[in-house]
């Protein structure tokens, strides 16, 4: 397979990326209880607003990340690998571009959240220097929160 290659969303990509967070969420909706949030997020509204990246390869979307631009820190609102391409370390790459824009904001801190249920982020995150900061609710949901320094 050739290399996946990383470029900004555009408009154009809006139902794609929304077609890839229901097939990627849809395993935690029976955990949670309910959809999680990145499955009902206005991606139209974030690829004009926000740091939008989608992930692509011979035209098949493999992931998406969303980063929003705060005053002292990067929130990484989502991270999206489609299910198939799970495991092959799209994830790492889209953590590493979140921290890129963090860094093209003149950002030191990468902040995130990810749903209490949803065990294998909880897991995985430390492995990449994130550093759980506080659990609590938050908009309904179960919520664990990690920072990078950078």
């Amino acid at each position: 397979m050739p290399d996946p290659s990383l470029r900004r969303a555009a408009a154009a990509d809006t139902a794609a990326v929304v077609q890839l967070a229901e097939a990627a969420y849809e395993k935690y909706v029976a955990r949670i209880g309910r959809r999680p949030a990145p499955m009902d997020a206005d991606y139209a509204a974030l690829i004009g607003n926000a740091n939008v990246w989608v992930l692509t390869c011979d035209d098949r979307l493999l992931g998406s990340l969303v980063t929003i631009v705060n005053d002292d820190h990067l929130l990484l609102d989502s991270i999206t690998v489609a299910p198939e391409a799970q495991g092959h370390g799209y994830g790492a790459l889209l953590l590493r571009r979140a921290e890129d824009d963090a860094h093209n904001a003149g950002l030191p801190e990468v902040r995130l959240y990810t749903n209490a249920a949803m065990t294998e982020n909880v897991a995985m995150y430390p492995r990449f220097g994130y550093v759980e900061t506080h659990r609590g609710g938050q908009d309904g949901f179960r919520r664990v929160f990690f920072s990078k320094r950078l």
